[in-house]
């Protein structure tokens, strides 16, 4: 029996283009990786650092200081709540509760997630009772570009006092509110007061570095077996020829 190896054109482009794809997507997925990896080490930064106090000047560039802790000083613009839907806790279904804070001697204000409500299980439109302190206020909490994101079911609700929406950015809130806004939120930290009726237990940031390592791996290993598939079978049918 001859061992000799059969090229064959058409398997041979297909391994190819099998092997460069997995590759490529295995450098992507590395790529993802690595841009995980970097935001692990920055929030682990900023976390170490004391809080920054928020100044009543605009800032250009909200995602300059994300994941920054902040305090701000101010009261919050009670008559202008927003209640953010779909937005579930231990297994219940709620809202997250984002109200202006005005910053003190200023006509400059920062929308604050102050926490989360459960939604009545009876009526999905009954607001929740909750309480917000008079008077000024000091707000720890971090930076956040966003106050997440969820599919939009149904038409968006118009953006006003008390109105359950989806989603909301800042830019959409100081257009419908007509307030001079910073381009971030502030995820208030530490445990609310009992009176305000609020749970503050936000969900840590999702990262993943080792799914997309995990997703790197498969890649590269499709792109091994594409090849070695190739050759054994180009092998395999050499055999069968005899002299």
């Amino acid at each position: 029996m001859r061992i000799s190896f059969r090229f064959r054109a058409i398997p041979f482009v297909a391994t190819v283009l099998l092997v460069a794809a997995g590759v490529s997507l295995g450098q992507w997925q590395e790529r993802r990786a690595a841009q995980k990896t970097g935001l692990q080490t920055k929030l682990a930064e900023r976390a170490a650092e004391a809080p920054l106090v928020l100044a009543p000047a605009l800032v250009t560039a909200g995602a300059a200081l994300e994941y920054r802790q902040v305090r701000a000083t101010g009261q919050f613009v009670a008559g202008w709540p927003l209640f953010l839907n779909n937005r579930p806790q231990n297994g219940r279904a709620g809202f997250y509760l984002l109200m202006p804070l005005k910053i003190a001697g200023s006509d400059t204000h920062v929308l604050v997630s102050r926490g989360w409500l459960p939604r009545h299980t009876g009526d999905a439109t009954r607001l929740p009772h909750f309480a917000t302190p008079e008077g000024l206020v000091t707000v720890d909490g971090i930076v956040k570009a966003s106050a997440g994101h969820v599919m939009q079911l149904g038409t968006p609700e118009p953006v006003q006092p008390g109105a359950i929406v989806q989603n909301i950015d800042p830019a959409q809130f100081a257009q419908a509110s007509g307030l001079k806004l910073q381009p971030f939120f502030i995820e208030q930290g530490g445990p609310a007061p009992a009176f305000e009726g609020l749970v503050r237990n936000w969900p840590a940031p999702s990262l993943g570095v080792e799914k997309h390592q995990g997703y790197a791996f498969q890649w590269y290993a499709l792109a091994v077996m594409a090849f070695l598939f190739f050759v054994i079978t180009g092998f395999s049918r050499g055999t069968d020829q005899t002299d």
